[in-house]
């Protein structure tokens, strides 16, 4: 049987993961997705905390990975990491991981693009070719389309990406950490107390999102209502929809203006029962498919890694291990991606 294999490492953020991604007789197959979660005591997530959870459960992570999939380091045929976006400490921490195993075993080291990762894992699930792509996450918010071998932005956050918006408001309304329970984010089960609309700033310039003035107004609106939880319900129903309206917004007019038969929601926020039924109906109106990402692929992962690496490695692309910086700035329309179909 025909196969290549290729093991993967997400150390972005608050997350450090392993996959093991394969190509077996032509056909696509995940072997592998643990994943390990710092989670703050308080505050937000600290670089350095983070990065030093990540040092600590590497190795049990990548056991438990290459167990999974029945393997050997040896086996691979190529290690996959992801350079940036992200935390500077928290990317050294897989990219020296990476470095290692490709060095000492000799295997072929493939850069990859974690914002790149997010979309391609949702690709492969669906079998999906040329949709128009609306990543949300807590590092990203953008709508996104494929041109020349690259992804072009269409429209982005100006400010802060959806995700923090609801992270920081959770924080300093004091509902959270954790931000998620049962697969919900707390500003949503808190909305579900919520049953007044609350006028807050809804900032939607041109193809673009500003996601600011709409967390300072709604922390405002807080004042003593803490506690209150009718009231607080209230201002999180409030955010959630305005914040879920202008990307729906810009999503929609990124498909009119594209023609686009699919769409796909995928990053963290994708795990969304209410941003997923907004967008099916976006899709729907204008008669195209509509697609997300499984929760186990829609917050960060090793196997999206994987996967996009093995798809550098079929198209020729890796790099010495010396040579394998990180980029913490390094955004999405910057990747020459040779897999993609000319347009």
């Amino acid at each position: 049987m025909d196969k290549l294999i290729v093991l993967g490492i997400e150390s972005t953020s608050h997350t450090f993961g392993v996959g093991i991604a394969a190509l077996l007789d032509g056909k696509p197959a995940i072997l592998a997705n643990v994943v390990d979660r710092f989670v703050p005591r308080s505050g937000g997530i600290h670089p350095r905390e983070a990065a030093l959870h990540h040092a600590e459960v590497a190795p049990r992570v990548l056991k438990a990975a290459l167990s999974r999939a029945g393997l050997g380091v040896g086996e691979i045929d190529g290690v996959a990491a992801a350079l940036g976006p992200g935390l500077g400490p928290c990317l050294r921490v897989g990219a020296s991981l990476a470095r290692f195993i490709a060095a000492y075993y000799d295997k072929p080291l493939v850069p990859v693009n974690h914002a790149v990762a997010h979309i391609e894992i949702g690709k492969m699930i669906h079998g999906l070719v040329d949709p128009l792509v609306i990543y949300v996450s807590g590092g990203n918010t953008l709508v996104a389309v494929q041109r020349r071998k690259r992804y072009r932005v269409l429209g982005e956050t100006l400010d802060i990406p959806l995700g923090n918006l609801l992270d920081t408001f959770a924080r300093e309304a004091g509902i959270a950490p954790p931000y998620i329970v049962g697969g919900r984010h707390v500003v949503d089960i808190c909305s579900d107390y919520g049953s007044n609309f609350i006028d807050l700033p809804y900032t939607v310039k041109g193809n673009d999102l500003s996601f600011s003035g709409l967390l300072t107004a709604a922390l405002r609106r807080i004042g003593g209502r803490r506690g209150k939880i009718e009231e607080l319900g209230d201002i999180c129903l409030s955010l959630r929809e305005t914040a879920y309206n202008m990307l729906v917004e810009v999503s929609e007019r990124a498909l009119a203006l594209t023609g686009k038969r699919e769409v796909i929601l995928v990053g963290g926020v994708a795990a969304s029962k209410v941003l997923n039924e907004k967008m099916e109906e976006m899709a729907r109106l204008h008669g195209a498919s509509y697609y997300t990402v499984p929760p186990e692929y829609a917050g960060d992962n090793g196997a999206m890694i994987a996967w996009t690496g093995l798809l550098g490695l079929v198209h020729g692309i890796s790099i010495e291990p010396e040579r394998a910086f990180i980029r913490q700035r390094w955004r999405l329309d910057e990747v020459d991606l040779p897999w993609l179909p000319p347009d």
